[in-house]
């Protein structure tokens, strides 16, 4: 299987993840998925007020400069690490 083909597995797998997941860890997978898709932030930053926008855009703003290849490598890594932290606390 390919990188590309394993991300895309592991994005689905990701939506698996448990409603515990914090904050932090889904704003640093959004940035790495963002990365990985799009490249880098290619946006202006949103408003004070628009906090979870806001939040969004600076996960994606911190792993700017990441090659496609290095996003979704290290975006597999983290799914695999949090979906092994919730089988862990559910068994």
């Amino acid at each position: 299987m390919g990188l590309q083909e394993e991300f895309e597995e592991h994005a689905e797998k990701a939506k698996t993840l448990p409603e515990s997941t914090t904050n932090a860890n889904k704003l640093i997978l959004y940035g790495l998925y963002k990365q990985a898709t799009v490249g880098d932030v290619n946006t202006g930053r949103p408003g004070i007020f628009n906090m979870k926008d806001r939040a969004k855009w600076d996960a994606w703003k911190a792993v700017e400069g990441k090659s496609k290849e290095e996003a979704m490598s290290d975006y597999i890594t983290k799914v695999k690490q949090l979906l092994e932290e919730a089988g862990a606390s559910t068994s």
